[in-house]
Parts: C-alpha cells; sequence; structure tokens
C-alpha cells in the first residue's frame, strides 16, 4: 500500500489520518457525554481527558491538512456527477473546517473559564483570551452547535460514500478503507 496518495487511491497516511480522527471524534463524544454524569473530580478527569484528546485531534488536523496540500487528491470516478462533486468539495471543506473549529472553541472556553490547557500534562498551552464568562458562555454553546453540525456532515459523508458503494459500485469509498488496496 503506497505510503503517499495517488491519483486513484488515498495513501495509508492520509488513511491512518482520517481514520485516527474519526475514532478519536467518536472518543470525545463518549467522553463529553459520560462527564455530563459526573461530578466533582471524576469530571475535572473526564473533562482533562476531552481536552488532551480535543487537542491531539487538533495537531493531527494540521498534519492532516499539510500532508493533503501535499500530496494529490485522488479524482473522484468518471461518472460522479456533477452535483456529487459540488457536495463532496462542500463537505470536505466543512469537515476539515469543523475538526479545526471544535478544538479551537474548546480552547478558548478553556482559556475564558480560566481552565488551562495542556496536552495529557506534558506541555500547556498559551491561553487564548483572559477570563471572561460571557466568551466561555458563548464559546460553549457554540463548542455544541458545531458537535451537532460536525455530525450531520459526518453522517451526509459516510452516506455519500455508501452510496459509491452500494448503489454506484464503484471504489471511492474502498479507496479509504483501511488495508484496500486501489492500484
Amino acid at each position: 500500500m503506497p505510503f503517499r496518495n495517488t491519483k486513484r487511491s488515498w495513501g495509508s497516511l492520509s488513511k491512518a489520518l482520517h481514520w485516527l480522527i474519526v475514532l478519536l471524534i467518536i472518543n470525545q463524544w463518549v467522553i463529553a457525554e459520560r462527564a455530563d454524569d459526573l461530578t466533582g473530580f471524576q469530571k475535572f478527569t473526564a473533562l482533562n481527558w476531552h481536552k488532551w484528546f480535543g487537542m491531539t485531534i487538533f495537531m493531527l488536523a494540521i498534519v492532516r491538512l499539510v500532508w493533503r496540500l501535499a500530496n494529490p487528491v485522488p479524482d473522484l470516478t468518471a461518472e460522479t456527477r456533477p452535483w456529487e462533486r459540488v457536495l463532496a468539495k462542500i463537505s470536505h471543506a466543512l469537515l476539515y473546517t469543523l475538526i479545526f473549529a471544535m478544538p479551537l472553541t474548546g480552547w478558548i472556553m478553556s482559556s475564558a473559564r480560566a481552565f488551562g490547557v495542556s496536552w495529557f500534562n506534558l506541555f500547556r498551552f498559551p491561553d487564548l483570551v483572559g477570563k471572561n464568562d460571557q466568551l466561555y458562555h458563548l464559546m460553549h454553546d457554540t463548542h455544541h452547535l458545531l458537535f451537532k453540525v460536525l455530525v450531520a456532515t459526518a453522517l451526509l459523508h459516510a452516506a455519500g460514500a455508501l452510496k459509491h458503494h452500494f448503489i454506484d459500485r464503484n471504489d471511492v469509498l474502498r479507496r479509504m478503507l483501511p488495508f484496500s488496496r486501489i492500484e
């Protein structure tokens, strides 16, 4: 399996980053849901894990974007309709925007609450803003809204991939699956 992308398929690094970010986002949702039911030190611990994984997603998103800009994006199949091409471009742009916006709003939210953000306690990120309760509440609401948009966009993205696989019977989905090889 090639490391770099080709005109026909995503390379192994693109696939690994894609699926790792997907798994981390699912993990983030589980942690956030569980944290809602916790109190005290347990809630504090859960939210720290949420921040750590969120910043991991942010750093992986940077790597992913740089890698995407440095590698060819596989062409869509010839039979892909023009509206599908437009929808694919919009959904990809929105997904990239969201995987940056979600950690950034969380980081701003923590900064505005005067709760520092570290990465697994190895190093601390600088506060992006000073303590500000109004900004905290705005970022809290924005973070939740962005998650809803992320879920809707990801479901649309997955539905498109499944349509290509089961209805159009082309390789659009297979070329992003781990361990698949398309020449």
